[in-house]
């Protein structure tokens, strides 16, 4: 989101991959909304400076977060289903209504276990990496945003310092370089950024089990082990990657 709107935290309101919602006492991750971001995208300055002077800018956000309802002309994020049931399937989603299906009908289906959780890989960023070149050769938008997930998981995983790193390094460079022959010839400037850093952690602060000592962090039972009670918490932590952020009531 900073690198979106050129603002910080304070301004464009996303200060984690997380937080707790006052209003209804829950703490949610990962949401996708664009208009979560409370500043002007990049995306949205460039097509309003456009439209003043009578050019066209177009715009493809591919896996890029704050992706649902983005003012773009193609879109394609992760988003499950969820059935009446409880059920979950995986799945991806985009702008507009048949380029998500017809990505996969050209690339196969995207491999959802591979860009969350344990099973996290190569698979889903080359797939991505793919998709992206298949968009900016039929598409050819004057602003292309990408996210390469692979560094993420296993640095959090195994932590910067591993023997992995290197060999990582390489798998993600061989994505890039499909992403960036796309770039070329279409006449692209490569651009590539980094989202966070991550560094080694050689000590912990256990943050929520030091509020529940001094009396001030309640949980409730559950089938599940103990839950947090945010209600009735005078303070508890939202932890998110290397920091945290702590909740007050009063």
């Amino acid at each position: 989101a900073t690198m979106l709107t050129g603002e910080m935290p304070v301004r464009h309101g996303i200060v984690g991959n997380g937080w707790f919602w006052r209003d209804t006492g829950e703490v949610r991750f990962w949401r996708q909304s664009n208009r979560l971001i409370q500043a002007e995208t990049v995306y949205a300055a460039a097509r309003r400076l456009a439209e003043q002077r009578g050019a066209r800018f177009t715009c493809a956000k591919l896996f890029w977060w704050f992706n649902q309802g983005a003012p773009v002309d193609c879109s394609v994020t992760p988003k499950p289903h969820y059935g009446a049931d409880g059920s979950k399937v995986f799945g991806i989603h985009g702008t507009p209504d048949d380029l998500a299906s017809g990505l996969e009908r050209e690339l196969g289906p995207f491999p959802f276990h591979t860009f969350w959780g344990p099973m996290a890989g190569r698979p889903s960023t080359e797939w991505i990496a793919r998709a992206a070149a298949s968009v900016m050769r039929q598409h050819r938008p004057t602003l292309t945003l990408v996210y390469l997930p692979h560094l993420d998981y296993d640095l959090q995983r195994f932590g910067p310092d591993s023997p992995i790193v290197p060999q990582r390094l390489r798998e993600v460079d061989t994505c890039a370089g499909v992403v960036i022959d796309a770039a070329r010839e279409i006449g692209a400037k490569v651009v590539v950024v980094s989202e966070y850093g991550l560094v080694p952690v050689r000590r912990t602060v256990l943050v929520n089990r030091v509020l529940r000592t001094a009396g001030w962090l309640a949980v409730r039972p559950g089938p599940f082990g103990e839950m947090l009670d945010t209600f009735n918490s005078e303070a508890f932590a939202v932890a998110d990657h290397q920091i945290a952020h702590v909740y007050v009531a009063d």
